[in-house]
């Protein structure tokens, strides 16, 4: 599944999904296959850790998280003008802010990775036990318990965060690739 050429135009892999639900563990191995089997100049931008570093001075109100995703658009942007394949791993609750990302782009350089994953598996998970001090009222404006995550409409990947594995999902990934550059 390795053999994909570097694309001339970068693609942008927007993974989203509830906070647990694997986005970060599917674009780790994405990224491995990218770029260490497809030779692809690919960078990897992780929500927790813009928020410890360009967002720090962000909440989680909802206008803290429309500004986190403008800040991440932008540096999105920058990467894409060198070339760079993007993967995003951000909770990105907000259609809205999905579409306005998706509209800053070429026909078909978008692509919206849908990390299904329900409320109660993400809560099991817990691996940084978020949910449990959201719901001991610890966290404010947690996304899934007290603030809302809009599920993506028509997203080009849908994967289940629940019962597959991330090969798997990378496997799915790179198929959909293939169609889209044939």
């Amino acid at each position: 599944m390795n053999d994909l050429s570097e694309p001339t135009t970068p693609y942008v892999f927007w993974f989203t999904g509830l906070s647990g639900a694997g986005k970060s563990t599917v674009a780790n191995a994405l990224m491995e296959v990218l770029d260490k089997e497809c030779k692809w100049r690919c960078i990897q931008l992780d929500g927790d850790i813009l928020r410890t570093g360009l967002c720090s001075d962000l909440g989680f109100s909802e206008e803290d998280r429309h500004e986190n995703q403008r800040r991440l658009r932008e540096v999105v942007k920058l990467l894409l003008k060198t070339g760079t394949n993007v993967v995003v791993s951000f909770i990105s609750p907000f259609a809205h802010d999905r579409q306005i990302a998706r509209e800053m782009l070429e026909d078909k350089q978008f692509i919206e990775i849908y990390v299904n994953t329900t409320l109660e598996q993400c809560e099991q998970r817990d691996p940084k036990g978020l949910y449990q001090k959201a719901r001991a009222g610890q966290i404010k404006e947690f996304t899934g318990i007290d603030s809302p995550f809009e599920v993506p409409a028509n997203p080009e990947i849908e994967i289940s965060g629940a019962g597959t594995t991330p090969d798997q999902s990378v496997s799915k990934i790179l198929t959909y690739l293939k169609e889209l550059e044939a």
